[in-house]
């Protein structure tokens, strides 16, 4: 059966609907304002991070540090009262950049920010400048937080303007607890989040 033709097609059955239909649901927006942490935690504030989705989408819009060249933090919590967000994670992290008077460019892994078995919070956005026109925005998948089974896989990619250059950042890793992931939070690695929002959308 072709994908497009004058008769019966696999999208005219519906059958593409059961594999790629679903929908992305607007949960929560969280607008920092001098912030020294952004937490989105189950069941407080209308948040929704449980067995409702088993794919959960974190946005961050136009990030900016209070401090120049700071990067945006994600840690995780497993607790259902007092969130401590410390869990256990392994990580990896590359990315590219290129510096607006085209004279260099690179490719590379970063050995420092990547985590092995640590409880310390993962770098997501990469060392954002603190110009008026600097900022960082990207995107953060969480799979099946709510699982009891499994460990509970991230990626995020993201995007960073530093003072005349652009980088274009690739984490991804899992958080090693069989426990239901129950509270995500931001935070950067020094100083406040000055201003941007994040956003959070299950995907059924």
């Amino acid at each position: 059966m072709g994908l497009i033709s004058n008769g019966t097609t696999i999208f005219d059955a519906g059958s593409m609907t059961a594999g790629l239909g679903g929908s992305m649901t607007f949960i929560k927006k969280l607008t920092a304002s001098s912030s020294s942490t952004i937490s989105f935690v189950n069941g407080s504030s209308d948040v929704v991070l449980d067995n409702t989705y088993k794919e959960y989408i974190f946005t961050f819009n136009n990030i900016h540090p209070q401090t120049n060249v700071k990067s945006l933090m994600v840690n995780f919590s497993d607790d259902t009262s007092s969130h401590s967000y410390d869990l256990t994670k392994t990580t990896s992290e590359f990315y590219a950049y290129h510096l607006e008077s085209g004279s260099g460019s690179n490719l590379l892994y970063l050995t420092d920010t990547d985590l092995a078995q640590s409880t310390a919070s993962q770098e997501i956005i990469r060392e954002i400048g603190n110009g008026n026109d600097d900022s960082g925005s990207g995107y953060m998948h969480l799979f099946n937080p709510s699982d009891t089974t499994h460990v509970k896989h991230f990626m995020a990619r993201t995007n960073v303007t530093q003072p005349s250059l652009t980088e274009d950042v690739y984490v991804a890793g899992y958080v090693n607890t069989t426990a239901a992931v129950t509270a995500v939070q931001f935070s950067m690695n020094s100083g406040n989040i000055d201003a941007g929002d994040i956003c959070l959308y299950g995907i059924s």
